[in-house]
């Protein structure tokens, strides 16, 4: 049996080769056996093959022993809201995100929307799906539940609505999921929403969503300038990611963003705790700092995010690949409350985005992230460390290597899935310092590179 769709943290492969119904049901078993579970949330993305799956999935469930609450085509982040809300023992999601179009795959909760990934059950759920099964004595029921209403209530309740005042925002949802959640907020908003590939479709006829690549952003871009909007906002197929465009068409990284929803959520909870990734922190420091907060490094990867933000109850964390957590969604990424404060934060302020961005990419310019494929990572990380590493101010290992100076620092790190290498540079106010060292970086890891160890 064919057991190459689990991953880390979760469930992808092509369909039918590597995740097909007869496979999609003996998982529903094998989740039921492994965690215990008695009462179960399932929902679906746009996909095509995602509707026979969740159905393959429900058998396997009920045939286990456990109730299927089905909540029907939705985003991932609305599992994660249903199986907290409703106080259910655990959660599936049949979606494969940013992933060809011929794939699909599964994300994986526990009670109160704890994710499950290889070191907490998903090794043993896969360990578990060759083995003969008996059906339980007495079969779970299945019910169909509807979790949108309360959903959306909860979205709103993120922001102050007697502050909104009425702008015009392109949204673009890939032909995802996002537009239907746009699509209710519309009712509660005073925003105008310019709507670019909006309805879904699992034929994805604009290519499979992911804002992330640079090729994906025109459609996004050129609508806000063309239609004079306040902002952009694009989402991946099953909108746990959003990704930001300013009022000239320009994409926002996903590190400015971090920062500014830090600043926003401190503003409305007064001092509290925010987690981020390593990968690059003087922006995000700064403005935790500023607002009377506590700004925390984690390990990258939602997994290490949310534990880390349950073990401090912090009130947000973000990642710069676009991930937002929020500790009263359940310690769960959404891809919805991002844009909601962010186009509350443009209300408040009666400044352009770009006004918000500029200042933060000045004072903090990044190189983004760049990645480079390389031989041997470990020793070519190893030898950067060395040579830039007895002079530095600080080196840490939270997440790879990083590195710090006065004025500049970097991170490298290994990627968990390629032979990848990925770096990030930034400095305090010296964009030139920034490009400088960038570049030599990069040549020194080619020059590594090309030394064979």
């Amino acid at each position: 049996m064919d057991l190459s769709c689990f991953k880390a943290y979760d469930l992808r492969g092509s369909v039918p080769e590597q995740l097909n119904p007869a496979l999609a049901e003996r998982i529903g078993r094998a989740y039921v056996e492994i965690t215990g579970a008695k009462k179960v949330i399932v929902g679906y993305d746009i996909r095509l093959s995602s509707p026979e799956i969740a159905e393959a999935l429900n058998s396997g469930l009920m045939a286990a022993g456990a109730d299927v609450f089905d909540i029907g085509l939705c985003g991932t982040e609305c599992v994660y809201f249903a199986t907290s809300h409703y106080d259910m023992d655990g959660g599936i999601m049949v979606t494969a995100s940013h992933n060809p179009k011929n794939h699909n795959g599964m994300k994986m909760v526990g009670p109160e929307s704890r994710p499950i990934s290889s070191d907490n059950g998903l090794n043993d759920i896969r360990d578990r799906v060759p083995e003969p099964f008996t059906d339980a004595p007495v079969p779970g029921k299945y019910e169909t539940l509807e979790v949108t209403s309360a959903y959306i209530d909860h979205l709103l309740g993120y922001i102050d609505a007697a502050s909104l005042c009425p702008m015009k925002i392109v949204v673009n949802a890939g032909n995802g999921g996002a537009g239907l959640i746009i699509d209710e907020l519309e009712k509660h908003l005073p925003f105008e929403f310019v709507k670019v590939n909006h309805n879904p479709d699992g034929n994805f006829p604009n290519g499979v969503p992911n804002p992330i690549l640079e090729e994906n952003r025109a459609a996004t871009a050129d609508a806000v300038i063309e239609q004079g909007a306040a902002m952009g906002i694009a989402w991946d197929g099953d909108y746990d990611r959003c990704f930001f465009f300013d009022e000239n068409g320009r994409f926002i990284e996903g590190y400015y963003i971090v920062g500014l929803l830090a600043d926003q959520f401190l503003r409305k909870t007064g001092p509290g705790k925010v987690i981020h990734d390593p990968r690059l922190i003087w922006n995000t420091q700064d403005l935790v700092q500023a607002a009377g907060g506590e700004a925390i490094e984690s390990k990258t990867g939602h997994a290490f995010i949310k534990q880390r933000m349950r073990d401090e109850d912090a009130v947000y964390g973000g990642e710069m690949s676009a991930h937002h957590y929020f500790r009263d969604f359940a310690y769960c990424d959404s891809g919805m409350i991002p844009w909601l404060l962010i186009a509350e934060r443009l209300c408040q302020s009666g400044k352009p985005f770009s006004s918000l961005i500029d200042a933060r990419i000045e004072a903090y310019p990044a190189s983004g992230e760049i990645n480079r494929t390389i031989n041997e990572p470990a020793r070519v990380i190893a030898a950067i460390e060395e040579k830039y590493g007895a002079n530095a101010k600080s080196v840490s290992y939270v997440d790879g290597l990083s590195v710090e100076f006065d004025n500049w620092r970097f991170n490298l790190r290994m990627s968990n899935t390629e032979p990848v290498v990925r770096l990030n540079v930034e400095s305090r106010g010296d964009i030139p310092l920034m490009k400088a060292k960038t570049e030599e970086l990069l040549a020194e890891m080619e020059r590594l590179n090309n030394l064979q160890g």
